[in-house]
């Protein structure tokens, strides 16, 4: 099994932890982990709480920022925190490794996860994805399918770095992505960029999914229906006004700046489109698990979709 960002092992142990799982807390608080720092992809979220949704809701809610390697699926499969923001991927990795997780609505339908390349390169599909350096994490499950599906003829794969500064250096140089993030750190440092959106290469996992744990979810199903209910509310206003909560990311996480927050929305308004908000189908989460089948990330057999997400 490739190494990815899963810290649950054994079910012993996962039962032991599980223990109080789902109990809500004596306050009423309900938390939220994300999987990483607050950002455009968790906008809507932030949204239902600036504008009182969640409130509205009954729900005390405080949001949990994540950061790099952040064990958000673990947080939420013990029960250290009741709800997490994850991509669709890791919460089947999560299913896989005895982790009881449940997802409840995904409000991005399309994969923001990109290849940038450099305009003048003249690369405009995958085919043509050719005789470049190509920084790129080898955990992440988009990188196994790329490498599999993608024919990669005279690339030199390396470590992604976390930043485009050799992107700008050099134009036979392609790096991993979000199309709300790092085109426009590139752009604004002068760069021509052209983005190859993963999902046109056919992996396409739900971003930014709501879930939370089995036990949880079977107590407090009316809280879950509240929280997904003001949730959806809350990524509708971000869509339609996102001023507000943009000044709410920038202060939590000041490296989002005003700018790259506006920019990240309107790139990410057509990736919510072609399905009722927070709509998931068993098709394209079967589609997904036959693919971490298919590169090996995940031993067929192991996970059943029909328990991974609320239908």
């Amino acid at each position: 099994m490739t190494n990815r960002a899963i810290s649950i092992r054994g079910t012993a142990l996962l039962a032991a932890l599980l223990t109080s799982c789902g109990k809500a807390p004596e306050d009423g608080k309900i938390t939220l982990a994300l999987n990483w720092f607050p950002e455009v992809e968790h906008g809507g979220y932030f949204a239902a709480l600036v504008h009182g949704y969640y409130q509205e809701e009954g729900l005390d809610v405080e949001i949990l920022p994540g950061g790099p390697d952040s064990p958000v699926i673990a947080r939420v499969a013990t029960g250290k925190a009741t709800l997490g923001v994850d991509n669709a991927d890791n919460i089947l990795f999560g299913r896989a490794e005895a982790a009881p997780l449940v997802a409840l609505m995904a409000p991005i339908q399309k994969s923001p996860r990109c290849i940038l390349v450099h305009e003048e390169s003249a690369i405009e599909t995958f085919e043509e994805l050719r005789n470049v350096t190509l920084a790129m994490s080898a955990r992440g499950a988009f990188s196994h399918y790329l490498r599999k599906h993608a024919p990669l003829e005279g690339v030199e794969i390396v470590p992604y770095s976390g930043t485009v500064s050799q992107f700008l250096l050099d134009p036979n140089y392609a790096q991993q992505g979000y199309v709300f993030s790092e085109p426009f750190v590139a752009q604004q440092q002068g760069a021509k960029t052209r983005s190859l959106l993963l999902a046109d290469l056919g992996f396409n996992p739900y971003t930014s999914v709501l879930f939370t744990n089995e036990t949880f979810l079977r107590e407090y199903p009316d809280v879950a229906e509240r929280f997904v209910r003001a949730s959806i509310k809350g990524w509708k206003k971000y869509l339609a006004e996102p001023e507000e909560t943009n000044r709410e990311i920038n202060r939590l996480n000041p490296e989002m700046g005003l700018d790259i927050l506006a920019f990240g929305v309107e790139v990410l308004r057509p990736l919510t489109e072609g399905a009722p908000m927070g709509n998931m189908t068993t098709e394209r989460w079967q589609q997904l698990l036959g693919q971490l089948e298919e590169i090996e990330m995940i031993r067929p057999g192991t996970v059943q979709v029909l328990d991974a997400f609320k239908q």
